[in-house]
């Protein structure tokens, strides 16, 4: 899908900053910046590089000046906000339209002068291509000059006061190196190089005030690179950044990206050009784990890392829905080498670091999606593999493992205790527990019956004694999962089995019990829940998280950390629980025709989220009262996986 931007979208400079774009390069790096180029927040950069994949982030390349110089007139084409807001690049005005589709492109003019600019990240490569075309209608001599602005420092990181930077220019014509901070940047171009007196600036970012974030950082620049184009004559500047000495021309990089993007589109065969494009999207999150030499999945950016939960919940969309198999054997299968007492990591280990395995569902959800895997594979050798891990998660959830993780009695599972927060509503300020939900969390039980379930299902395919008996264990479950959730009053399901307040809460939790495979409710039960859901939860763009009816409901989320911390699962709008409503109401209404057309219109919704914020996107989160523009991370592995398994169910047989 392409997207395009006219003047409209910067009309104002604060309106310019609120969309961007993201390419990745499946080590970690990634290449970002607002539609009018500017840097929004400190972790926006051209090159964005990952030195140890996949979290190991440096600001390489923060932003470019552009200065257009016509005849005897110069023409600022930067967009960047600055210190005291005592400065501004207001190049905007000279934009005249960006687009994205496979990459960014900027198209400016000015006084007879027509200027595109490309930027391009490399599959696979800390490299980014920038290039310039110059259309020279203006009967006089353009000369287009770009400093870079650079920083060479971790993401999030400050260039220091005392932080140096080194130019030297390279044995062959049109190459340069820059040091600084034991990091170097290589550069190869066609324009002409020269070393400039170092300048510093500082930035402001409009976005990180506004989150409590500090709201300026430093950029350095020491040299140029410079390009004239004669009256009448259409000319290109090129440059090729990157980690490595030896660098592609830039045509090459463009040129793997598109062949790239292609093939992703190919194998996934969606027929909807937004499931297309979000299966693009969903390319973004996979990236390599240095550590275990396989694949894993980036939370979302440009906050998040890798993390247990998340992974397992954006797999089924990112990888099974658009047929990337490998991949997600290669994930689940690094999974697996780090289980422990039953426990699947939440954080992989860095360094000496060891993994952290606060996580009640990741183990659970796990078994879920060997389940989903082997529907689509048939793969009975990677099921032989996985089968004693999963053994082993039931038998430690059976009988108790850490963080108060164990079955009860009555066949559910509880978990939580003290300070620790288990579920993926798991934030903790202090000593404050803004969500507590210590107990028999909902959908962490329909996740333990259906893990059952599948185990039974397992057992029998490879031909194996049972060590417990799933099927018995299953029933218990399930009878007791009907009497100890429903809730005949509110017409759904208790968010928790806790003896507290928080059991009559109206949460979006208990839509996963629905759009599970085997259902742990009766039929009319499961109409109940997605209707109520929809009646109370629902928005155009994501659940909220609570009923705005509950004296407990935050209406908006922003502001200092404390503020967000207190609002996150309080009523913010998640848009990844939308995946499980979708589902659940499609079963509920008998995958019928009229149901499809339903969601299909309702999705219309989800394309227009998908032009907001970061393009072709989808967010992790927005305000739960009025859901208008996007918060949190701008791009968010969950959240664009689960709307693509409603994609892969409406779309089935194609």
């Amino acid at each position: 899908m392409k997207y395009i931007y006219g003047k409209q979208a910067w009309k104002s400079f604060e309106r310019g900053e609120e969309n961007c774009f993201l390419m990745t390069n499946g080590l970690g790096g990634f290449s970002s910046l607002t539609i009018m180029g500017s840097c929004g927040r400190n972790d926006h950069a051209v090159l964005m590089a990952c030195v140890h994949s996949p979290n190991h982030r440096w600001n390489m390349i923060h932003r470019l000046d552009e200065i257009l110089a016509v005849g005897g007139k110069t023409f600022n084409l930067a967009s960047q906000d600055y210190e005291n807001h005592a400065e501004r690049e207001e190049g905007q005005k000279y934009l005249s339209r960006f687009t994205y589709e496979d990459y960014p492109v900027w198209t400016y003019e000015a006084e007879g002068v027509q200027l595109e600019k490309v930027i391009v990240l490399m599959p696979g490569k800390n490299t980014v291509a920038i290039r310039y075309k110059a259309v020279n209608r203006s009967g006089r001599k353009v000369e287009l000059s770009v400093t870079p602005q650079m920083e060479f420092v971790p993401k999030t990181a400050k260039v220091k006061a005392d932080q140096t930077f080194t130019f030297e220019m390279g044995e062959k014509a049109g190459t340069y190196q820059v040091f600084s901070n034991g990091q170097t940047l290589y550069v190869e171009t066609d324009g002409e190089v020269a070393e400039l007196p170092e300048t510093r600036k500082t930035l402001y970012y409009a976005y990180d005030e506004a989150d409590g974030r500090p709201e300026t950082g430093v950029t350095v620049s020491n040299h140029r690179v410079k390009m004239a184009v004669e009256a009448g004559k259409v000319k290109t500047l090129s440059m090729v950044c990157g980690m490595e000495r030896e660098l592609p021309d830039a045509g090459s990089v463009l040129d793997a990206l598109v062949y790239y993007r292609a093939g992703l589109k190919k194998q996934a065969g969606f027929t909807d050009e937004a499931a297309s494009t979000l299966a693009l999207a969903a390319d973004q999150f996979i990236s390599r784990r240095e550590s275990t030499g396989k694949q894993t999945i980036l939370a979302g950016f440009p906050f998040f890392e890798d993390w247990g939960r998340d992974t397992m919940i954006a797999l089924g969309g990112c990888c099974l829905a658009v047929r990337r198999y490998e991949e997600a054997k290669s994930i689940l299968q690094t999974f697996m080498a780090y289980c422990r007492k039953g426990l699947m990591p939440n954080l992989f280990p860095e360094g000496k670091n060891a993994p952290m395995y606060n996580t009640v569902d990741a183990a659970l959800l796990f078994v879920l999606s060997v389940y989903d895997y082997y529907q689509r594979t048939k793969d009975v050798e990677f099921l032989k593999e996985a089968y004693p891990v999963m053994e082993q998660i039931i038998h430690w959830y059976s009988k108790g493992t850490d963080f108060s993780i164990k079955m009860d009695e009555d066949g559910l599972i509880m978990a939580g205790g003290g300070y620790d927060q288990v579920t993926w509503m798991d934030v903790r300020v202090g000593d404050i527990l803004p969500t507590p939900r210590h107990g028999k969390p909902v959908e962490i039980n329909a996740y333990w019956y259906n893990a059952l379930r599948m185990m039974n299902e397992f057992s029998t395919i490879l031909g194996v004694d049972e060590a417990m008996d799933y099927t018995a264990m299953a029933e218990k479950t399930g009878k007791s999962f009907v009497e100890k959730f429903w809730n005949e009053k509110a017409g759904c399901l208790k968010d928790v089995v806790s003896g507290t307040k928080a059991d009559h809460q109206i949460r979006c939790n208990q839509i996963w019990a629905v759009a599970q495979p085997f259902s742990v409710l009766p039929a009319d039960k499961e109409r109940q829940v997605v209707e109520t859901v929809y009646a109370k939860l629902h928005t155009p763009y994501g659940l909220r998280t609570l009923d705005p009816m509950d004296a407990e409901f935050h209406p908006n989320y922003g502001g200092p950390q404390l503020e967000r911390d207190l609002a996150y699962h309080q009523g913010t709008v998640w848009v990844f629980p939308m995946g499980a409503y979708y589902l659940a109401y499609l079963k509920v209404n008998g995958y019928s025709d009229e149901a499809k057309a339903m969601v299909r219109s309702q999705l219309e919704d989800i394309e227009a989220a998908m032009m907001e914020g970061c393009i072709g996107q989808l967010p992790e989160i927005y305000s739960g009262e009025n859901p208008v523009d996007s918060k949190g991370c701008f791009a968010q592995a969950w959240s664009v996986g689960e709307i693509l398994r409603v994609y892969d169910v409406l779309e089935k047989d194609r």
